[in-house]
């Protein structure tokens, strides 16, 4: 097991249930469906990825290979991808022009598939 993964993964569990309910219920009122929509979206990969941290943590001892790189490209993609769009969603609720975060989402993005995919070609090349 890998401690540090497994608590970075329930963390970033714990604070999408938080932002999923505030989305839900803080922010109905005060975003349209589609900015309410694109809130959701940054709380689901949180969530997606919060569990596939879990998992990788969980099973770390069972891989043969540092999971440090794709841990730390995909962690930096969810920060990135999933805060800039809960404050782009939010920005005209806020008074404030956040576009210039615009450009985070899709590098983000980037970051999040460059760390899958080191991770799998990890996998392929591991002799277990």
């Amino acid at each position: 097991m890998n401690k540090s993964v497994v608590i970075i993964g329930v963390v970033m569990l714990v604070i999408a249930i938080i932002l999923g309910a505030f989305g839900a219920h803080g922010l109905k009122e005060h975003l349209t469906p589609e900015k309410l929509n694109t809130f959701e979206v940054g709380v689901r990969y949180q969530i997606y990825h919060g569990l596939a941290f879990l998992i990788l943590g969980l099973s770390a001892d069972k891989v043969q290979f540092s999971l440090k790189l794709p841990i730390r490209l995909i962690f930096a993609g969810v920060l990135m991808f999933s805060v800039s769009i809960y404050f782009l969603a939010i920005q005209e609720m806020l008074g404030v022009s956040l576009k210039f975060l615009g450009p985070v989402t899709p590098l983000g993005g980037v970051l999040m598939i460059t760390g899958w995919i080191l991770f799998l070609v990890k996998i392929i090349r591991s002799k277990a």
